[in-house]
């Protein structure tokens, strides 16, 4: 599948989606919204695909948001369905049963830092600035910002940042718990390879299962989530990773999971 504003390479099971506008900071427009919906479709049905890592090309920009062009032009109705539109993407990356990795190398403002939080994690170079400046503009987050900030943060420090409009340094961002690590510049995607391989070596429906129970869980309130929670736990029980998991670590020895 061919695409004009990213790029989606494929190694060791690994997918690796660049968000690639680097003369425009990578700014999402539709046309590269779109794009990301159709990267994460692929990505998804590929069996030879069991993470994925996002970031974005050059060495200014993760995403520094979206096209500010593109939104002056909208109408209420045209803005509504651009919203949906772009939650939609973003939720299918988040329901994604494979972990993805938020490789931030630089600006994550407005769409970006709303992409980078529907990761399963997010890792951020030294140098990144991470904000939701909607409210300098005149409107609010669209894709997400206003719910997942406050569930990655807490209310307060949510609330500051949509308020306010300011973005935060990377050190800052790890502090409140919006960033899970902070590494050189140099050593962001190996380091983000190097944390899926660690999750990859796992039993890969455990994996899903485990991500599943904590999205779902959220929202539930907490008896409902521990009924989902075992119930996950059963369906676990009921594979082969399961008791290849098991039995190798009675025999001493790494496990071999098939996915089964």
């Amino acid at each position: 599948m061919s695409y004009n504003n990213i790029r989606l390479e494929v190694e060791d099971g690994v997918a690796l989606v660049t968000l690639n506008r680097p003369e425009k900071l990578n700014a999402l427009n539709a046309e590269t919204v779109g794009e990301l919906s159709r990267a994460f479709d692929e990505v998804a049905d590929s069996p030879q695909v069991r993470g994925l890592i996002l970031t974005g090309a050059g060495e200014k920009a993760f995403v520094a948001g979206a096209d500010i062009r593109e939104l002056a032009a909208l109408v209420p109705a045209e803005a509504q369905r651009y919203a949906a539109r772009g939650q939609k993407v973003f939720r299918r990356l988040e329901e994604m049963p494979k972990p993805s990795v938020a490789a931030i190398n630089g600006y994550a403002l407005g769409g970006g830092l709303e992409l980078a939080m529907a990761c399963t994690v997010r890792v951020a170079s030294s140098q990144a600035r991470l904000g939701q400046p909607e409210v300098k503009l005149g409107i609010l987050p669209g894709y997400g910002g206003t719910q997942r900030l406050p569930r990655l943060v807490g209310r307060g420090r949510a609330l500051d940042l949509l308020l306010s409009g300011e973005p935060i340094d990377a050190a800052e961002a790890h502090r409140i718990g919006l960033v899970n690590y902070v590494v050189p510049p140099a050593d962001l995607l190996s380091f983000c390879r190097q944390w899926l391989r660690k999750v990859l070596a796992n039993a890969p429906l455990a994996v899903a299962l485990a991500m599943e129970a904590v999205d779902a869980g959220l929202d539930a309130g907490l008896e409902q989530g521990l009924r989902l929670e075992a119930a996950a736990f059963g369906v676990a029980t009921a594979t082969e990773d399961r008791r290849e998991g098991m039995q190798a670590f009675l025999e001493k020895r790494k496990p071999a999971f098939a996915g089964k």
